[in-house]
């Protein structure tokens, strides 16, 4: 029998589409709750059950789980976002649009949305991980593009401060992160027309 060589590359397993987004599902819960540093990949074993060595047959360090797990979100908010923003709309309704897209990707993508808060930041200085800083980048366009338009088109107030509306309205979408977990009292669709109600219309009667 002819020998194996030693360079030869050790056999790969390819999960199915179901177990590798309940191996990612499982891996973006640990990454949330302990942060990317304090994760290793050991722990997201013990946590799916089984061997660190047998997850490495289906991701080979976790650098690329992160990187899946952040960028499926991504590509899934933006292709929500560029629908929204490509549809037309005033400048009131595409903030209320991409407000209730938001929270769609927080019931979709919770775990993801915790870890891109808490590690965005550290992870885009490696180049694996720039497109977090074209993502950021372009998702200030949208949003600080809209509210312009919507102070030039008197839809929104003329003394608005543009930078820190946007400011508040990201951060008072994005925190929710925190508290939100999916199947709750209220649907992501619910808690954006409260959220949009008390941001836009205030919390106090009308007259």
């Amino acid at each position: 029998m002819p020998k194996t060589s030693e360079n030869s590359k050790k056999t790969t397993v390819t999960p199915s589409p179901q177990r590798r987004r309940e191996l990612l599902s499982t891996a973006a819960e640990v990454f949330a709750a302990h942060g990317y540093n304090a994760t290793t990949v050991r722990r997201i074993a013990d946590e799916v059950g089984m061997l660190a060595g047998s997850l490495y047959y289906h991701f080979d360090s976790k650098e690329a789980m992160v990187d899946e797990i952040l960028s499926t979100f991504l590509d899934e908010l933006w292709a929500g976002y560029e629908a929204v923003l490509g549809a037309g709309l005033g400048p009131r309704e595409t903030i209320e649009a991409l407000v209730t897209e938001s929270f769609r990707e927080i019931d979709r993508h919770r775990a993801a949305v915790a870890i891109y808060q808490k590690e965005s930041k550290h992870l885009s200085a490696q180049p694996r991980f720039g497109y977090l800083t074209v993502s950021q980048r372009k998702f200030e366009e949208a949003w600080l593009g809209t509210l312009e338009r919507g102070v030039a088109e008197g839809v929104f107030r003329a003394d608005l401060d543009i930078r820190l509306a946007y400011r508040f309205l990201r951060d008072t979408v994005w925190v929710a992160a925190s508290w939100y977990r999916p199947g709750g009292q209220h649907s992501p669709e619910e808690i954006a027309r409260q959220y949009l109600s008390m941001v836009l219309d205030g919390v106090t009667p009308r007259a």
